[in-house]
Formats: structure tokens, C-alpha cells, sequence
């Protein structure tokens, strides 16, 4: 990859850190801002009742009631940044040290997956850990774990393709997933922080890519993309983890939502956002979508009303959301913020807000990740709970003109 050092100044403009979100005229719920702050407490105390039950080394990445059993894995695992994240989010809230001292902990045994280039999953994986300290509980080296882990990023991508590869397969293949739009935002920090404008261009070349191939007309997304690696040319579109390939995946909009927002954010460039309006407009007007806004695990899925509904997706949705409706006016400003605020009115009630005590200290149950493959069907997943408390702060945080 050619290395480019000079960046201009309206660029660097551009890169605007997370939070520096535009003014809107809403002001959040009283009454919801005494159920968040509730949430905090309850969640800090779930986390703590996690930290008691993982051994060393492992990471969380869901607990099966039934049997009272943990499943963990490796720091290699695409939601090994999660549990760190989320520790650091809560103790931004509490100040309780326990929470801190369990995510330096867990970002010690991360922080060799810098050097990781077999997985695309390094923004969910080193940004929302090491990028959330940054802005929580920062240290000196954390700018360099997260610039060689961009670094590892971008051996992924592909001019040819235009693509940061998803997945590693046989030779004939070339295969992208939509989620891998979420880690592009780590590229856009490390081109602010560096100066150098190459990942940034593989971002946005990565996300007009997606936007051109994963799409269908109504703006629903296909999960996987199977490139052709020597012309760049599509050959399949297919899902993995949702109910047909030609169905919508309930959290594959999600990211896409999610994607095209940080997309707008980092570049200004009004077709990211237009591109955002389009997927949201398509989950809301979804006439599969439940009045309570926690959507089945896929939009197309059979066995409605009683199909599985999917907890992981609609945090992200409400995440989300509430950057998405700051930059929009009128009706879609109000419908985006009202949506999130109906999707964390549901998150915190007892249908999916574990009782303390239980669910092995995560916060939320009822998630998805892969029920054609059998894995982790209706249960908590470290992900649902990083994007429901990172929709809390967004909620909290709310700025009225």
C-alpha cells in the first residue's frame, strides 16, 4: 500500500471525533433518564458479577442459562473488544475502579491482536476497546495499539476488489460482509491522528464498494458478497447468518445503518447519508418490523409472530438512530429519535433487561447471532450489550438547541 503523508487541511477538518455531534430541538424523556440511570447501576453490578466468573485470558461471548454454563474465547475473537468496552463505558458512568481495573486487564491480553491481519474485525475489536479508553481512561500507548492495528486493517484491502476482505477462503473467492462497514471507523482515526490519507481512502473506496454491490433497490443489504479476486466482479450474493440470501438479516441492516452513519460523519459527503436515510426508511417502513421496534432476527424470517427477535440488532439500531436523526431535519428527525428512544424504553424492561443476578452478569437476553449455523440463538451476546449502553450514553448525552 502506498503510503501518503500530506492530507489537506479541509480533510483533516472533516475527521471530527465521535461525539462532536450537530445541535438538535429534542430534549430526552425525564422519565427515560431516570430508567437509564437506573440501567447504569444494574449493568455496573451485572459486569462485576461477569468479572467473578471468567478465568484468566478468557473473554465473554455468551452464557447459556439452562445449563449455567459460560462460553468464552480468545482475545482473537471478533467481540473480544466488547467486554473491555463495555467495562469502560460503565465505569465512565459509576467511577467505580473494579470496572477500569477489569478492562486494563482484559486490554493487556488484547492488545497483541494489533499485529492481527487475519481478521477484518479489528474495529470492533481494538477500537471499541482501546478507542473507548482513549476517551474514558486514556493511556500513552494506546495511539500506537490502534494506529498498527489500522495498519493490520488495511493489509486486508484489495485495490482490485476495491474491498477490505471479510473472510479468509479458497482461492476462488473474494467474500465481504456488510458488517465490515463497521470497522471502517477506525481507518477514519487513524488517518486524523497520522496524517496519512490512505485509510481513509480505503475506507470510503470499502464503503462505495459496499454501497454499490450489497444492495438491493429497496436498500435492504445481502449479507455476503463473493468477489471474483482476479476481476473484482461479483460473483454470488448470499447470506451466512440470515434466513434465505435473499432476505434481510435484521442485524445486516443494522450495520449497514450504523455504517453509512460514520460514514456521513467522517466525510460530510451527503451520499453516505442519503445512503443511511434509505436503509433506515426501509426498517421502518417494514411492515415486518414489531411495534415495539426489537425486530425479528431476520425481516423475512418464517414463524411470525412468534419467530425469535433479535435484542443485538436493535441496539445497534438505537445507537444508531440517535446520531443519524442529527443530521436530518423534520419528520425523519423525529421518527429516527423517537425510535430509539421506543427501542430503549423495551431494551430496559424485564422482557430483555436480566434480572440481577442472572444471565451470568450480562445485561441484556433474547439475541441472535447465527441460528442457521445452531450458534448462539436467544441468548446475551457481549455486542448487544456494548451498543445498548453506548445507546444509553448517546440518550444521556443529548444536546436540545
Amino acid at each position: 500500500m502506498m503510503i501518503k503523508k500530506v492530507l489537506p487541511a479541509l480533510l483533516i477538518a472533516m475527521l471530527t471525533v465521535a461525539g462532536s455531534y450537530g445541535q438538535t430541538n429534542f430534549k430526552p424523556d425525564t422519565k427515560l433518564l431516570k430508567t437509564i440511570a437506573t440501567d447504569y447501576k444494574k449493568a455496573a453490578a451485572q459486569y462485576k458479577l461477569m468479572a467473578t466468573k471468567l478465568q484468566a485470558d478468557q473473554f465473554p461471548k455468551t452464557y447459556f442459562a439452562a445449563t449455567d454454563k459460560f462460553e468464552t474465547s480468545g482475545s482473537g475473537w471478533w467481540c473480544s473488544g466488547f467486554y473491555p468496552g463495555t467495562l469502560l463505558y460503565l465505569y465512565q458512568q459509576s467511577k467505580d475502579p473494579a470496572l477500569l481495573n477489569e478492562a486494563n486487564r482484559m486490554m493487556q491480553v488484547l492488545a497483541k491482536e494489533q499485529y492481527n491481519t487475519t481478521t477484518h474485525d479489528l474495529g470492533f475489536m481494538m477500537y471499541c476497546s482501546f478507542g473507548t479508553a482513549l476517551t474514558v481512561a486514556p493511556k500513552a500507548e494506546y495511539k500506537q495499539i490502534l494506529v498498527n492495528s489500522a495498519k493490520s486493517l488495511a493489509t486486508r484491502f484489495d485495490p482490485k476488489i476495491g474491498c477490505i476482505k471479510s473472510w479468509d477462503s479458497k482461492k476462488s473467492d473474494y467474500l465481504v460482509i456488510i458488517d465490515n462497514m463497521m470497522n471502517l471507523e477506525l481507518l477514519f482515526w487513524a488517518t486524523k491522528v497520522t496524517g496519512d490519507a490512505s485509510y481513509y481512502n480505503i475506507a470510503v473506496t470499502h464503503a462505495n464498494t459496499t454501497m454499490k454491490n450489497h444492495f438491493r433497490p429497496n436498500y435492504s443489504s445481502y449479507h455476503v458478497v463473493n468477489y471474483n479476486p482476479e476481476t473484482g466482479e461479483v460473483q454470488q450474493r448470499k447470506t451466512a447468518q440470515g434466513f434465505a440470501d435473499s432476505s434481510a438479516w435484521a442485524r445486516g441492516q443494522a450495520w449497514g445503518l450504523y455504517g453509512y452513519t460514520v460514514m456521513y460523519r467522517a466525510t460530510k459527503d451527503k451520499k453516505y447519508l442519503a445512503q443511511a436515510n434509505h436503509i433506515a426508511q426501509y426498517i421502518l417502513n417494514n411492515p415486518n418490523l414489531p411495534a415495539d421496534k426489537i425486530p425479528y432476527w431476520d425481516y423475512d424470517a418464517p414463524g411470525k409472530p412468534t419467530a425469535l427477535r433479535d435484542a443485538s440488532a436493535a441496539a445497534v439500531m438505537a445507537s444508531a438512530f440517535l446520531e443519524l436523526c442529527r443530521y436530518t431535519d423534520g419528520k425523519s428527525r423525529a421518527l429516527y429519535f423517537h425510535t430509539a428512544e421506543t427501542i430503549i424504553r423495551n431494551l430496559s424492561g424485564p422482557k430483555y433487561f436480566a434480572t440481577a443476578g442472572t444471565n451470568g452478569g450480562f445485561v441484556l437476553e433474547h439475541s441472535v447471532g447465527s441460528l442457521p449455523a445452531k450458534s448462539e440463538v436467544d441468548v446475551p451476546l457481549t455486542y448487544a450489550d456494548y451498543y445498548f449502553i453506548e445507546a444509553l450514553n448517546r440518550y444521556k448525552n443529548f444536546k436540545r438547541k
